[in-house]
């Protein structure tokens, strides 16, 4: 496989007649490059009018490479040919160079061009190409392309300050101006040719010196190795002064990537090319391996252009639902320069913003979001003088419950996440994620899979108040803008969100009409509860500790939600075994286990107090397990209150108990059981996240919450949130 490296155009701010004098000084030997032993010319050529100079030159290298290799090798020294072609009338130089021998186990090819620059004319500008192909070597052609990648860097870096220092040691000798070539300045003369003996040529690896070579406009091809290397517009090129004002400090081999990348693009794609920053991102995404990144590049383009992506912040506006009840927005800024958002949460109604807008509006206002970001990016860098590529988010959860992990929300989550990491990579600089609840490790289980592993690396997690502490927020935060919320004094404008009111909420059938699907079909059972018929679920559970979640809504009726333990199981005892635990899901939608001849305290025990859920109510919660066993929760018709014999009854009363009593109840629900093994995982795996801020106070929450429960079968230690 042939290795391509292309740099950037790298600058000098001198004449070109000035470069020229100071790279001549490079020869024979450079003491500038210990590596570089000698050089011989073997042939040179002038034109009648002076104007070409053509000079091909054979040059000797102590190549840095282990002993061994040196000795299977039978070389000390590595050869290779160098041909330069000075054109004064253009004034450009272009130079090629090649291995001289091995050249049927190595190809190495490289070409480089000074030349003006094309908007000031006294500038100079360098760029080099090389490529290296290696066939066969001894069976140690890794090494061969570790140490060319080694040497090609090494070029790169040390190249420009090789000029730069004979530059200054010409301005030391008084030489500050040379004047350019001329015809009446040359006397008429023929050409000449001068043709040097052979030199003997010795066994080697021939590997391109790492000189100070620089770029022009337009190149010739090396032949079988670099098509059309150095063509293109100037605006198609990228200048390594732009890369490290605007993209940041990258090696060689990044920069190379990039051009390379961005050059493919020029050449092969037909819709808007990417700006470089968008670019460099899915290259540090994959690690700067180009197919990787080529192919999540133009995945990510396509998907751009079929969803209009690129004109959304012109033509998408938030409903006002989201404007007043979505609980994030833009803040100042970080102490690195990144644009700041900040998302609570923990006060957001996720279940009633799916349920007002459904999961397509709220991905297409993160995207908006998310453009946003790239914006403030942009801006940053021009503010702050320094390159900005990704935005700090802050994350608080006061006030996060079970209540958040309604299945749904938690799936439009899951889809949001997917999207965002495919097509917005390495935007996140930071995710600062603050007074994490006991119930964190939970929905960390739940969306850790979908996340990348460099953006977990990115996450720092505080749990109460420890943000306000000794390496807390304020390392990241200048603490004059630090909410008021979270014990700052400046004023946030995210909204603080609250209950999305039903009356905003969308039928099932408008939702459907846009093909949004709530997961009801496959994910949501319905029941019917009738007076003296309740409908029950068991629950096998193996391990203790074991979490058992559940998220229901009452459509109809009011009904009393109760869990019971038992060490046997329940009839009938049709189970569905799912690793640790299993869940009994007998047909029907109205199920009765518990036997009638069972007594309560004897044949099996309540283990949460009955909850008590009206007409409407959306129910969810969660009960960390004391015993292995069976867990039956049982959703029960709720009989009106007798009326007091005192009174005569009201006539409102007696309408509400005929027209309850005369239909049956319905629920809809959802339960799901997280392992004892799950559940501890999920902690660790929290704890275990790039720069971890103590989590010990969300650990023991979970912990104080499991003794709870075993300390009494009558516990309230459950989270169980309706509304």
């Amino acid at each position: 496989m042939v290795q391509k490296y292309q740099s950037p155009v790298r600058v000098y701010k001198q004449p070109f007649e000035l470069v020229m004098a100071a790279y001549e000084r490079r020869f024979p030997t450079c003491p500038l490059i210990p590596m570089f032993v000698d050089s011989d010319i073997v042939s040179e050529f002038n034109s009648e009018d002076g104007a070409v100079h053509m000079v091909e030159r054979r040059c000797k290298l102590d190549v840095d490479a282990p002993r061994l290799l040196k000795r299977i090798a039978g070389v000390d020294y590595v050869y290779f040919v160098q041909k330069n072609s000075l054109n004064r009338r253009e004034r450009t130089l272009q130079i090629e160079a090649h291995n001289e021998t091995f050249s049927n186990r190595v190809i190495i090819n490289e070409l480089c061009c000074y030349s003006v620059h094309p908007d000031n004319e006294d500038w100079t500008c360098f760029e080099q190409l090389a490529s290296l192909d290696i066939k066969s070597f001894f069976g140690f052609e890794s090494t061969v392309e570790k140490i060319a990648m080694k040497q090609y860097t090494s070029s790169i870096k040390k190249g420009k300050e090789i000029i730069e220092y004979y530059l200054r040691e010409l301005e030391e000798e008084g030489v500050t101006h040379i004047p350019r070539w001329t015809p009446s300045a040359v006397c008429p003369a023929k050409a000449t040719v001068t043709a040097r003996p052979e030199l003997p040529i010795s066994p080697a690896i021939s590997i391109p010196i790492a000189s100070a070579k620089e770029a022009p406009k337009e190149t010739p091809s090396l032949p079988g190795s670099l098509t059309e290397p150095l063509t293109g517009t100037p605006d198609d090129k990228l200048e390594a002064d732009y890369i490290e004002r605007y993209l940041g400090d990258l090696t060689p081999l990044q920069e190379s990537c990039l051009i390379r990348l961005r050059q493919w693009l020029q050449e092969t794609h037909k819709g808007k090319i990417p700006k470089d920053e968008h670019i460099l991102r899915f290259l540090r995404a994959r690690d700067f391996n180009i197919d990787k990144a080529r192919e999540i590049l133009c995945q990510s383009l396509t998907w751009r252009k079929q969803h209009q992506v690129d004109y959304l912040l012109e033509t998408w506006t938030s409903p006002q639902v989201l404007q007043d009840f979505y609980t994030g927005g833009w803040h100042h800024h970080d102490k690195d320069g990144r644009p700041l958002y900040i998302l609570r949460l923990g006060q957001m109604d996720t279940k009633g913003l799916v349920r007002a807008l459904g999961e397509e509006s709220l991905l297409r206002h993160v995207l908006s979001i998310n453009e946003e970001g790239l914006r403030r990016c942009e801006e940053n860098t021009k503010v702050f003088g320094r390159p900005i590529s990704s935005w700090t988010c802050l994350v608080d959860l006061e006030g996060l419950n079970m209540r958040h992990l309604w299945r749904p929300g938690v799936k439009a989550l899951l889809r949001i996440i997917e999207v965002v990491e495919a097509n917005y990579p390495e935007t996140l600089g930071r995710l600062l994620i603050l007074r994490a609840p006991r119930v964190f490790p939970v929905l960390w289980t739940l969306v850790s899979p979908f996340i990348d592993d460099n953006t977990r690396k990115k996450f720092l997690i505080y749990a109460g108040n420890d943000y306000q502490g000794p390496g807390g927020l304020v390392d990241y935060i200048d603490r004059e803008i630090i909410p008021d919320f979270l014990g700052g004094e400046c004023m946030c404008e995210v909204p603080e969100g609250g209950l999305v009111p039903k009356s905003l909420y969308r039928t099932t059938e408008e939702l459907e009409n846009e093909d949004i699907r709530l997961w009801t079909e496959t994910i949501y059972q319905s029941a019917s509860v009738f007076k003296g018929a309740p409908h029950e679920l068991s629950i096998e559970i193996i391990d203790a500790s074991s979490v058992i979640t559940w998220d229901f809504d009452v459509c109809k009726g009011d009904i009393v939600f109760n869990i019971f333990h038992s060490k046997r199981a329940p009839q009938p005892p049709k189970k569905d075994t799912l690793g640790a635990h299993g869940i009994t899901s007998p047909g029907g939608n109205n199920v009765q286990l518990i036997d009638k001849s069972w007594m309560l305290g004897q044949d099996y025990s309540m283990v949460e107090s009955p909850l008590i859920c009206k007409e409407g109510e959306s129910v969810q919660g969660s009960h960390v397990t004391r015993w292995p066993g069976f867990y039956i929760l049982q959703w029960k018709f709720h009989s009106m209150p007798a009326c007091a014999t005192t009174n005569l009854p009201r006539v409102d009363d007696v309408l509400a108990s005929l027209q309850v009593s005369s239909h049956k109840c319905k629920v809809m629900y959802y339960t799901e059981v997280l392992g004892s093994e799950d559940f501890r995982n999920a902690c660790c795996d929290v704890q275990s996240l790039g720069s971890m801020t103590s989590l010990e106070s969300s650990h023991s929450g979970f912990s104080q919450l499991s003794a709870a429960t075993t300390s009494s079968s009558q516990s309230h230690s459950s989270s169980m949130i309706s509304r």
